[in-house]
């Protein structure tokens, strides 16, 4: 795990490589890589890679980065881990190839001179990588299918430049860096800023499971690899293969098998537990795969104690039943605060979410963890959340309303009737946008709705923002019709919300602890493996069938606990803290039933001194 960053003059008219602005983008990254820094540049000057290394596979200087082929045609500088690199690089050693080192880095150089982009499709695994080729002059960058790793670039038409964040490539002073509306109304609408834009009109992210090229003639456009929408439709007819009674067995083999390869590292690996279905079973196959003593912790406040939100005394008993080591952590009221003004400090990009995992993720540096294990993803995967049924519930009702073709006045009747019956506020949306699985998905899990932006943005940049996000939807999202109910909200769930928020949260938020964040769950080839299943029904009842799959029982609080949330006290700070008050000038705003993540959400925006301008 690392931060990467280079540059590439790719045109004769933009000026030479300057390695103190490489530094400096590198270095603005270095809570990402503490163990080791490098720098490599072309004779030309033409190209510099830089790299900030957290050592956890092959912890000697054969692995440090950027990294060369023994002849120098390749170099590689690369963020993550390449779970099947044993395989790999079993299979090439078979085919002749000399490695030099045991880093999982050295198998990217080898396996692209064998098979050229196509080398992507064959990597179980997180990454972001770029790899330049002296003999082509090109520089070839990628990410992996679900997006775990950023990548983020900007291209002036002469220079390109790419960073493992977006403060990374402000840091180097370089980059246009206006608003981009578009990210603007993305956030508001969704709570994170979708991919592929920023909150910077000058920087854009790679979409998860693409790549890109750079030549002396400029960069190509991003190229799909992994279909995320083709993959499901392809799983039905998998799962049609696998016989009747054998489920259980199955989702066994193939969770187990990648919790086995994320535990793959060089230093100890520990594990989240909060004591529900995802986590425990987690740790339980972990548990079971891991040869050394599992280190688990679970993170709570003073003021939890005694109440139902308090997860320490659930997760210690599970910890005794699976045995493990284990350890609580409780943050007093005053912890918070000062945490809270680290998160700002160390925002990325904004989301409403994230403090959450920042906590746990300091929670696990003082444990002495350097990697950790999360639940993250098993209720896209299995369907654990609401929005598998409230979205087509919602579908239902649009086509059924009477006000299909009146959708302004029923707005302005909800607005008069909804606040006093205590109508869920985002119901008003219905006979508009509920038709559709992606209208009725932003119902059911959007931050702002639609109708509601007018009274938070100003005009010019609300309708700019929109036509930005309806371009990027047309050229970037899939045609989901085709796909039954499950298979639609699997779908949004998982390029929505996992990929652009929690993802994404994971990754910057414990790469500012130094922190290795591994997602079992959110693992390519689990998600070909299981997802038919799943969208079958032939797994249960969503996330049913979880701790059938392990080796004991977990305790009968943990399978008849109710899905909650990791709660984190944003209400207060909203209502308390006067930096944190201007969402309390906005009518729409001030309104009783308006939930707090809009006011988080406004409030976050209001904070960003260079689109504040563009909100009222």
């Amino acid at each position: 795990m690392c931060g990467i960053n280079g540059i590439f003059a790719y045109s004769t008219q933009a000026p030479a490589v300057d390695p103190d602005e490489v530094k400096l983008t590198r270095d603005a990254m270095k809570a990402r890589g503490p163990d080791g820094a490098g720098l490599w540049m072309t004779d030309d000057r033409r190209l510099g890679l830089g790299h900030r290394r957290l050592a956890i596979i092959d912890l000697t200087e054969a692995g440090a980065q950027p990294m060369h082929s023994a002849d120098r045609r390749y170099t590689v500088t690369f963020n993550g881990e390449i779970y099947n690199y044993p395989q790999l690089r079993k299979e090439l050693e078979n085919a002749g190839v000399l490695f030099h080192s045991h880093s999982d880095t050295e198998v990217l150089l080898h396996l692209y001179r064998r098979d050229g982009p196509a080398m992507v499709e064959k990597l179980r695994g997180m990454f972001a990588f770029a790899l330049w080729d002296t003999h082509a002059s090109t520089l070839f960058l990628a990410r992996d299918p679900h997006g775990i790793k950023p990548l983020y670039y900007a291209d002036d038409g002469k220079t390109f430049r790419f960073a493992s964040q977006v403060s990374a490539l402000k840091a180097g002073k370089q980059v246009y860096c206006t608003p981009d509306t578009g990210g603007v109304v993305g956030f508001l609408l969704w709570g994170s800023v979708p991919e592929p834009f920023t909150l910077q009109r000058g920087i854009r992210m790679l979409p998860a499971g693409s790549t890109l090229q750079v030549a002396r003639t400029g960069a190509t456009r991003p190229k799909r690899y992994w279909d995320f929408a083709g993959i499901m439709q392809r799983a039905t007819q998998r799962a049609d293969a696998i016989p009747g009674g054998s489920e259980r067995d199955y989702l066994r083999e193939h969770l187990l098998q990648s919790v086995k390869s994320h535990l793959l590292a060089d230093v100890p690996v520990g594990a989240f537990l909060s004591a529900g279905l995802d986590s425990s079973t987690l740790v339980g196959l972990a548990r079971e795969a891991a040869a050394a003593p599992l280190q688990t912790l679970t993170l709570s406040f003073d003021e939890f104690v005694g109440k139902g939100t308090d997860e320490c005394p659930l997760a210690a008993a599970v910890a005794q039943q699976l045995d493990v080591r284990h350890q609580c952590i409780r943050l007093a009221g005053g912890e918070l605060d000062h945490e809270l003004d680290q998160f700002f400090a160390a925002m990325d990009q904004p989301t409403v979410d994230g403090i959450n995992t920042w906590l746990v993720s300091r929670a696990a540096v003082l444990a002495g963890l350097k990697v950790a294990l999360s639940g993250l993803g098993g209720d896209e995967l299995l369907g654990g959340y609401a929005s598998f049924h409230q979205v087509p519930t919602l579908m239902k009702q649009a086509t059924r309303s009477p006000w299909r073709h009146a959708a302004p006045a029923y707005r302005y009747l909800h607005s008069l009737l909804g606040p006093r019956l205590k109508w869920p506020a985002n119901d008003a949306g219905i006979p508009q946008y509920g038709s559709t699985p992606e209208g009725a998905y932003q119902l059911s899990k959007g931050a702002f709705m639609p109708w509601e932006l007018s009274d938070v943005l100003n005009r010019d940049a609300l309708q700019e923002g929109l036509r930005a996000l309806a371009a990027e939807d047309a050229a970037l999202q899939d045609d989901i019709s085709g796909l039954n109910a499950f298979q639609q909200v699997a779908y949004l769930e998982s390029v929505r919300y996992m990929r652009n928020q929690l993802l994404r949260d994971s990754d910057w938020v414990s790469m500012a602890h130094s922190l290795e964040i591994r997602v079992p769950f959110v693992d390519s080839a689990l998600t070909e493996a299981v997802i038919g299943l799943a969208a079958s029904k032939r797994l249960g009842d969503g996330k049913s069938m979880l701790p059938q799959v392990l080796a004991g029982p977990l305790p009968d609080s943990v399978l008849n606990r109710p899905k909650t949330g990791f709660t984190v006290p944003t209400w207060r700070w909203l209502r308390h803290r006067h930096d944190l008050s201007a969402w309390k000038r906005v009518p729409l705003l001030k309104q009783p039933h308006i939930h707090d993540s809009r006011r988080w959400a406004y409030t976050l925006l209001h904070r960003l001194p260079e689109t504040r301008g563009l909100l009222k």
